[in-house]
């Protein structure tokens, strides 16, 4: 279960730098628990961003010191525990607990690598496609409840006008063919994506039938959300999210976040260029245009 805080990008910053300031200093988290005067459980559950346990800026400034961290590097990581604050999505009904963590790293994020085998991610949908596919799967749901959701997907594409944000989605064909909504709305949706794929910050590349089995194996749709800082690390951080019908999985261990790098960056050698993508989707987008 993920932590419902809006601080959750900033929890998984603090965790993700804790972890590699030990790491660095080659200490054991009893090393660590020994010298900060406090439980192993305790500097476990610091590494751990999902941990709902409330972070304090001592204890932070304890553990980083405790691993050998500079002034600079224990103070970078005090501001990001005083800096959780809360985003336009903590409480709205529309956001469901488990994707308030992933709205929060959307926000933080530097990057979003996408793959997507079925629907169009949300972040590059139009407003009736994703009306479409939330009547579609939102069966219980009634239009007013179904409004807000839409409302909610389309202010988290707010992100997208950030000039330090950068999009890569990886869409197989299978996307572009399975009919959402209608001819209209597909076509609608194709003219969509042949337009952000014209952005600087977006690339879309499109996964042909016939490049065969593919790097994603037989997964399903996943993101990885990250902000890389060279100049100062404990602000990195990176996400692998995988898409879920009910709920969202979150994964931050260092292999699991190397293998999705890694299949992304196969999945982009193996798709069309961006050039030969944006003809598929106006091939398509004709095809669905009356």
């Amino acid at each position: 279960m993920a932590t419902t805080s809006a601080g959750s990008a900033a929890r998984l910053q603090i965790a993700q730098s804790l972890a590699a300031l030990r790491q660095r200093a080659g200490l054991t988290l009893t090393d660590v628990a020994e010298r900060v005067g406090c439980s192993k459980s305790t500097v476990g559950r610091y590494e751990t961003w999902q941990e709902r346990a409330r972070l304090t800026v001592p204890m932070v400034r304890g553990i980083a010191e405790a691993c050998g961290a500079t002034e600079a590097e224990r103070e970078a990581l005090a501001e990001l525990v005083r800096g959780q604050g809360e985003g336009w999505w903590v409480g709205d009904p529309a956001i469901p607990e488990w994707m308030d963590p992933l709205v929060g790293f959307e926000t933080a994020a530097e990057y979003v690598h996408a793959y997507a085998n079925i629907l169009v991610p949300g972040l590059l949908q139009t407003r009736t496609y994703a009306l479409a596919t939330h009547q579609a799967s939102d069966v219980r749901a009634d239009q007013d409840e179904i409004e807000r959701k839409v409302a909610a997907r389309m202010r988290r594409q707010d992100i997208l006008e950030r000039e330090n944000l950068h999009l890569w989605a990886i869409l197989t064909e299978s996307v572009l063919r399975t009919v959402v909504g209608g001819e209209a709305v597909m076509a609608e949706q194709m003219a969509h994506l042949e337009e952000m794929s014209q952005r600087p910050n977006i690339d879309i590349q499109v996964l042909p039938y016939s490049s065969g089995a593919s790097a994603a194996g037989s997964g399903g749709h996943f993101l990885i959300l990250g902000r890389d800082d060279e100049r100062r690390p404990l602000h990195s951080m990176s996400v692998v999210y995988l898409e879920m019908h009910t709920r969202g999985l979150y994964l931050d261990d260092p292999d699991d976040l190397q293998a999705y790098k890694l299949a992304h960056a196969y999945l982009r050698s193996q798709a069309a260029d961006p050039k030969a993508s944006r003809k598929m989707l106006a091939a398509a987008r004709q095809e669905f245009s009356p």
